[in-house]
């Protein structure tokens, strides 16, 4: 397979970075789902006659997959049993998740043209998400974004998740691209500590869900505030 070469240009950072493959995560860097959260996870704790949470305490709780998400949140209100509770719980938010998928979710501004421009520089993108795969798939059908990846996985991909590398060295596998050459986007701390592990070159949307921590304070080659800030040379 013959690689593609593009020097990014990354803003307000100075640097530029040869790159053969993008690696995209979708929560809160491409797709702002938290509506879609709050929604499946309110009609869950009806479910099971539990209180109803705040979508600003959810934010918090997002970035490690569906299985952490609905455990905090059973915690959050205060669940008696939680873990005896947590097999009933995920049925219910996975049919509820399933049936509202993307309704109450918005594709972040900037997101489709830095997609385009990626793709017409002949780069191949893998979207990598923590989220799992029976959501994410859908998900991008819904909002037009699937057509840009030549790959999908999700956070039952692989034996483990972000912030484990594996997830970013076996995409890289599947992109034929080595590690140093394959770009992590993303918006937590989660997907930068799985780069600098997987030996990527990361950058951070300003915008998105890092555990109610400034973005900004977590290492990164450069701090976005829209995907399509990235320019090639």
């Amino acid at each position: 397979m013959e690689l593609i070469v593009m020097q990014l240009n990354l803003p307000a950072s100075g640097q530029s970075l040869d790159i053969d493959a993008v690696m995209v995560d979708l929560d809160g860097t491409m797709v702002n789902t938290l509506g879609d959260f709050a929604e499946a996870l309110n009609r869950m704790l009806a479910d099971l006659q539990l209180p109803s949470i705040a979508p600003q305490a959810i934010e918090h709780m997002v970035g490690k997959g569906s299985e952490n998400l609905i455990r905090s949140v059973l915690k959050h209100v205060g669940a008696e049993q939680a873990e005896a509770l947590y097999p009933q719980a995920w049925l219910r938010y996975e049919h509820h998740y399933l049936t509202i998928n993307g309704q109450f979710a918005d594709v972040y501004p900037g997101v489709l043209q830095g997609l385009q421009r990626l793709k017409d520089a002949g780069l191949r993108l893998a979207c990598l998400t923590n989220k799992p795969l029976s959501f994410a798939r859908p998900l991008l059908a819904a909002k037009g974004l699937d057509g840009f990846f030549d790959c999908v996985f999700g956070g039952d991909s692989f034996e483990r998740k972000k912030p484990d590398p594996m997830p970013l060295i076996e995409t890289c596998k599947a992109l034929g691209s080595p590690p140093a050459r394959t770009l992590m986007v993303g918006d937590s701390s989660n997907d930068a500590q799985a780069a600098h592990a997987a030996g990527c070159p990361v950058v951070l949307m300003t915008y998105g869900y890092n555990h109610g921590q400034p973005i900004e304070a977590v290492a990164a080659r450069a701090h976005l505030d829209s995907l399509d800030q990235l320019q090639h040379g």
